[in-house]
């Protein structure tokens, strides 16, 4: 087995939340300042109500607290559809890759027709322009 462990930082975008309405769950803004590479992960646990669905946006920005605007398909490594969810998809995992020139980008997952507890939460995987990656992730 291969290390990968000293490959990777992980960063919080969503802690695990219960989301029981259709307001836009916005993640931590990632830094990718000296990243080789970025990956999001959403994952879901309980998503309840029939009919649900969450929708996936990634935001890119030069600045932290500027404006954010949604990443160009071809800046993505897999799509924005093929990371949001229905309700029928309980216990499993999604990701989508960011390849933009931004330093900055941010997550946001929105449902619709939600109106029980859904289980989501999301982080962001780096792998830092120099190895090894420190432990715990900065």
């Amino acid at each position: 087995m291969k290390d990968l462990m000293n490959c990777i930082n992980v960063k919080r975008v969503l802690s695990p939340v219960s989301v029981a309405d259709n307001t836009a769950q916005v993640g931590q803004v990632i830094d990718g300042q000296n990243a080789a590479s970025l990956t999001y992960i959403i994952a879901t646990g309980s998503l309840g109500d029939a009919g649900a669905e969450f929708t996936a946006l990634l935001e890119e920005c030069d600045t932290s607290g500027g404006t954010y605007t949604a990443v160009a398909d071809a800046d993505l490594l897999g799509t924005e559809a093929l990371a949001s969810f229905i309700q029928s998809d309980d216990d499993k995992c999604f990701k989508l890759g960011y390849i933009g020139k931004k330093r900055y980008t941010r997550l946001t997952i929105t449902p619709t027709n939600n109106a029980t507890a859904a289980l989501i939460a999301a982080v962001a995987i780096l792998q830092p322009g120099l190895l090894p990656a420190a432990n715990p992730p900065a």
